[in-house]
């Protein structure tokens, strides 16, 4: 669905530092042992990821990765009009099925590109492929990048379709790069600046509220909001509101983890089972090879699998959650791609807590572990767990998108299902507080008195690469790093329904900054919020809002797009055809409510109102629509008294079979 196609999108276009010019690798069809620099025949750059081939056939050169079905098509051609260039791609191309256009728009040109259109293709559920295009045009010549995978395949090697798509670059073209620049200080007029350039991207995404936060060298220099905490309310965003950090939560969860380190309980490279026997995943080969680094790297292998906690919620303990992980197995070799597990970094705070509260349940344990090892010696008061406390004080209200794209008040019932799973993404902070963590990280491991509050081994460990994302980015522990623009960026960011946030400091320069939205939108925000400061920094070629100025119309034309297949309020005779209830015993119960206007999937812990949409293979589907619950697909199968809904992730399918 959307958040799907917008992921695809960003993953592609994510810009990496300049490549050097090479010659064309052979005309063969032998994989790459490593990552290999290769031109097309116009000498457009690229990179050919490890253990993909690469066919060149003419002006059209074919990348496929290892599994069969899958591929990248890089196309030269020249054209009056992206439109006209994709066409001709397409036509050389030559797949055996082609998909309908759903909606075509520009993104913000860089990278001495003069334009850059993408396509998304409509293709149904049952196909599990995601179909894109790219148009890069210099001059009169075009690039077309054609994305055609599997939807397992894509999310398994998303790192290494972000190396082919990082180093598009013209012919003979370096990247802007600030390695060796001097920053400016964040004085009064940057400062100002910054602002007005956030608060403007958030009137232009209507976003209700954002705080930011800025350090510089090791001081704060701006704490505070934009906006408010609620649409069409009054009270406004302070540096103390809080919201979800969600995913940068994994980053304070290693920090508790270092703390062990040095307070000697294991090691970095201590096994698993050696700290928590009852720890399993699919088996026992695979349980015995991770170490205690492996919870939180994403580098092991095992694949996304939210869905099981974010619609099974009801009855999920932390018991249930590690329990779940004896049932999952990689689906990549250790190190070799980078595969994000929210359940494995569960397991790491988890297992944390455990260790130094092993009478406590496993919840309990964690929860007084991060306040006594990182929430209370960095002085985060107001940082919690505990989502009543948090909801009775100065708290954002999340909001999100409703059918037509308008910004509502989102429900909090999916932020509830991380509850389990808290140490990947449960908690609440504020701008205010994060800075404290951010200035730690700054000092690298110093409190602002200069007492050591952690080693700078055991802190420096969690930003060591375990595995590459792309070809200059890499993930560490909770933390990435990134070296697209020539210096150092350390950051991690944070998504639940509502909430969308990132944390990022410049270890050189000593400059750190907080982000922290209260919409779906906010997530458009980030990446040009971090271009800009440094760009102000560094002098910056003024790429930022040209991304928010394109970014607000693509959304737009997106939502449009998929507005037009949706039928609101679902067409009744597909109502009719469903069943009262429906259960998989791994994501639990369905049970629809026909009593008002829109029907309901109700999921226990929450629930949507739902559309329906005729799909091109002749399937139905029904779409949640609520506002922070959108965009699960539930593709309607079986007949008479053996009716079926079939959900999918990127890897994963559930099958739910109706109840009588």
């Amino acid at each position: 669905m959307l958040m799907r196609c917008v992921a695809l999108v960003g993953l592609l276009l994510l810009s990496n530092t300049a490549l050097a010019d090479v010659a064309p690798p052979p005309a063969a069809a032998s994989a790459a042992t490593t990552d290999t620099p290769g031109t097309t025949s116009t000498g457009t750059q690229f990179t050919v990821p490890a253990e993909w081939t690469m066919h060149v056939a003419g002006n059209k050169v074919t990348l496929n990765p290892p599994e069969a079905g899958a591929q990248i098509v890089l196309v030269d051609v020249k054209a009056d009009t992206p439109d006209d260039a994709t066409s001709k791609a397409w036509k050389a191309y030559a797949p055996a099925k082609t998909w309908p256009l759903q909606v075509s728009s520009d993104v913000a040109a860089r990278d001495d590109w003069d334009q850059i259109r993408v396509y998304n293709y409509e293709t149904s559920a049952n196909d599990k492929r995601d179909v894109l295009a790219f148009a890069y045009r210099h001059g009169d010549q075009y690039t077309v990048l054609i994305y055609d995978m599997p939807t397992d395949v894509g999310e398994k090697r998303a790192s290494q379709t972000r190396a082919i798509s990082d180093r598009l670059l013209p012919k003979g073209y370096k990247r802007e790069s600030f390695n060796g620049r001097k920053a400016h200080p964040l004085d009064a007029g940057r400062i100002e600046t910054l602002k007005a350039f956030v608060d403007n991207a958030r009137k232009a995404y209507d976003v209700p509220g954002i705080a930011i936060g800025l350090i510089d060298q090791g001081k704060v220099v701006f704490a505070g909001g934009l906006g408010v905490r609620d649409i069409g309310k009054a009270d406004a965003v302070d540096a103390d509101t809080l919201f979800m950090i969600a995913s940068n939560s994994k980053a304070l969860t290693t920090l508790m983890l270092a703390r062990e380190v040095d307070q000697k309980k294991f090691t970095w490279n201590t096994p698993v089972v050696q700290v928590m026997p009852s720890f399993r995943l699919g088996d026992t080969a695979t349980t015995k090879q991770v170490l205690i680094r492996h919870l939180i790297c994403a580098c092991t292998g095992m694949p996304r699998q939210d869905m099981e906690w974010v619609f099974n919620s009801r009855d999920a303990t932390p018991a249930s959650v590690m329990k779940a992980l004896s049932g999952m197995q990689p689906t990549s070799k250790f190190g070799e791609l980078f595969q994000y597990s929210n359940l494995m970094a569960a397991a790491a705070g988890y297992l944390g807590g455990h260790v130094l509260y092993p009478s406590l349940e496993l919840g309990a344990a964690y929860d007084l572990a991060m306040q006594r090892q990182v929430f209370d010696p960095l002085g985060m008061k107001i940082t919690t767990f505990d989502y009543e406390k948090a909801l009775l004080g100065d708290h954002a209200t999340p909001h999100g998108f409703d059918v037509d794209g308008r910004t509502e008040v989102a429900a909090m019932g999916i932020n509830d299902s991380i509850r389990a799973a808290r140490p990947a993404g449960a908690a609440w902070s504020s701008v205010s507080d994060m800075l404290h963590y951010v200035q730690m990280e700054l000092a690298e491991g110093l409190l602002p008195d200069g007492q050591r509050y952690v080693s700078k081994e055991a802190l420096l460990e969690r930003r060591k690469p375990n595995v590459a994302l792309g070809t200059t980015a890499t993930y560490g522990m909770g933390l990435m790093v990134d070296h697209t623009w020539g210096v150092p960026v350390v950051h991690h960011g944070g998504d639940l329904a509502g909430f969308h946030s990132d944390m990022l400091w410049l270890p050189e320069q000593g400059v750190g900054a907080v982000i922290l939205t209260n919409a779906d939108a906010g997530m458009f925000i980030r990446g040009p919020f971090q271009r800009r400061l440094l760009e102000l920094l560094f002098d910056g070629k003024p790429l930022a809002q040209g991304d928010i100025d394109a970014g607000v119309k693509r959304l737009k034309a997106q939502i449009a797009a998929e507005r037009k297949r949706l039928v609101v309020p679902a067409d009744p005779a597909q109502v009719a055809r469903l069943a009262e209830h429906y259960r998989n015993p791994a994501v639990g119960n369905i049970q629809v409510d026909r009593s008002g206007e829109h029907p309901v999937f109700n999921f226990g812990a929450w629930h949507s109102e739902v559309a329906s949409r005729k799909n091109d293979d002749g399937t139905v589907s029904f779409v949640t629509i609520s506002p922070g619950s959108d965009g699960f697909e539930f593709v309607m199968s079986g007949t008479g008294s053996d009716r079926k809904l079939v959900l999918r992730d990127g890897q994963h399918e559930y099958v739910y079979d109706e109840v009588n």
